[in-house]
């Protein structure tokens, strides 16, 4: 989905809170986000109507898929949301260092951001098998909406999810330990 052909559709998401325009969904406004700023920018006939919350937001993407709406809104990943509920991503312009300076001036996608392993020297130097195991591990977003949704939706405690998660990928875990 690109973002430039939006506006032949906005009347598809158009709702009586969004005033005759498409309805972007922002979930609570003290988040930080570029929603306004972004549909402002790149002149999208949209208006950012807030869902007030997370969960609010998550109810009403799963309303819209439950009832074959159209829905568009903000939504970051990893999320259990999206093993779930099948969403599209929305291609923006490439997030470029400085699109967001200053943050009214958006016009450009969020940026990804990376999870970055950071641990103490003295503990790599120690040969401990640990350190071969963070060493190692990858998780992509993916496994983690799994087993979000293990927890979230299937009503499982956080360490039945990851053992059932574990059972599952049993190959991934053995390589990040060998």
């Amino acid at each position: 989905l690109d973002w430039q052909n939006l506006n032949d559709f906005a009347d598809e998401f158009a709702t009586s809170e969004s005033g005759g325009q498409g309805q972007f969904l922002g979930a609570d406004p003290s988040y930080v986000q570029f929603d306004e700023a972004i549909v402002e920018n790149l002149n999208l006939d949209f208006k950012v109507v807030f869902s007030g919350s997370e969960a609010a937001s998550i109810t009403a993407f799963q309303k819209a898929e439950e009832n074959k709406e159209f829905l568009i809104g903000y939504f970051y990943a990893p999320q259990w949301l999206f093993a779930q509920t099948p969403l599209a991503r929305v291609e923006l312009p490439e997030y470029e260092e400085g699109c967001q300076e200053p943050a009214s001036a958006t016009d450009c996608d969020y940026p990804v951001t990376t999870l970055k392993k950071i641990v103490s020297t003295e503990w790599t130097d120690s040969g401990d098998a640990s350190v071969t195991l963070v060493e190692n591990f990858e998780w992509t977003n993916e496994d983690q909406n799994a087993v979000g949704a293990m927890i979230a939706e299937d009503g499982m405690s956080p360490e039945d999810a990851a053992d059932a998660w574990i059972e599952e990928n049993q190959d991934m875990v053995d390589s990040w330990l060998a």
